[in-house]
Parts: structure tokens; C-alpha cells; sequence
């Protein structure tokens, strides 16, 4: 029976194609999407949409304490950081239920990036120390759980072994 459930792995909707971007784009990875999507079932996630945010919408960044960033949009600053985390408790736990193997996360992204995403300080200082919120929330919810973002997995090697982790993943939990 746990050979006919798919390898369920969940994704940044804007990686797919969809136009959930800020800017109302998307940033389909069709390198990604051909190998990898061969193998799995993706399970799109965009939180910026599904917190309630329209397309387009006002670009935000992080700002402030790196373990505690907060998500403010650039212009008018309006701050999102106490909503993003509400859905994103949440959302973990209906990804939970969906028994995903593994995440592609959007690199860069102040909601999905999972490493060496943009902050800045409150002296207005751009480090790029941080991880995005909602990629915080699931990575710390999942900690066992293969995660890697789109832009370390163009090289075959990298697919290959993301997908080998992936894999152990799921049969460590059947």
C-alpha cells in the first residue's frame, strides 16, 4: 500500500508557474520542474497568498533581530510578521497530514528562503543571515524533513541526492 502514495513534496507555487509573485510574475523553474517533478507529487505552497495577500502586491523584506526577524513591506511598512506566523503554525500542520517527504523552497524569498535571505538590521545595515518566515516555521516543525531551495538544485548531483534524501525520508516514516 505505501508503494501507491506518491512522494509528496511541497514547493513554492511561483516555482511551478503560477503568477503569486509580488510583482504578479512567477518564477517557474522548468529545470526543476522536468527532473525532479518526474518523480514526485508537488504540493504547492505560496504563504504570502494564502495569508491573505493580494497579487501584485507591496514587496516586503525582513527587518530587525535575525533570530526574530520581522516581514514589513518596503514602502507603506506595514508589518506582517504576527499573521505569517499564525498561518504558518497553521499550514505545518496541514502539510503534516499531506505526509510530505520533503520541501523546495523559493531561495531569496523573506517568506520561503532558507538561508541567506536579506535582513535588515535596525542600524538599516543589509546582512543576508536570515531565513524567510515561513521556511523558519516549517524547518522548525519538520526537522528531519529534506528541505533545499530551487537555485542548488540546476546541478544533476544535487537533484540526484535531494532526491535519494528524500526517499530515506519517506521510508523512515512508513
Amino acid at each position: 500500500m505505501a508503494n501507491t502514495i506518491p512522494v509528496r513534496v511541497g514547493i513554492s507555487q511561483c516555482l511551478l508557474g503560477d503568477n503569486v509573485r509580488y510583482d504578479g510574475g512567477h518564477k517557474h523553474d522548468s529545470v526543476l520542474i522536468e527532473t525532479l517533478g518526474r518523480h514526485v507529487e508537488w504540493v504547492p505552497v505560496c504563504p504570502e497568498v494564502e495569508v491573505g495577500l493580494g497579487t501584485p502586491r507591496e514587496p516586503m523584506h525582513l527587518v530587525g533581530d535575525p533570530q526574530a526577524p520581522r516581514l514589513v513591506t518596503l514602502n507603506t511598512g506595514v508589518d506582517h510578521t504576527d499573521v505569517m506566523h499564525r498561518f504558518a503554525q497553521k499550514r505545518v500542520r496541514e502539510l503534516e497530514a499531506l505526509n510530505l517527504s520533503g520541501f523546495v523552497f523559493k531561495s531569496a524569498s523573506p517568506s520561503c528562503g532558507i538561508r541567506e535571505v536579506s535582513l535588515f538590521t535596525t542600524q538599516s545595515v543589509e546582512t543576508r543571515d536570515s531565513i524567510g518566515l515561513f521556511a523558519r516555521a516549517f524547518m522548525e516543525h519538520f526537522p528531519e524533513m529534506p528541505v533545499e531551495d530551487e537555485s542548488r538544485l540546476h546541478d544533476p548531483q544535487a537533484v540526484k541526492d535531494f532526491l535519494e534524501r528524500v526517499l530515506a525520508y519517506r521510508r523512515s516514516r512508513n
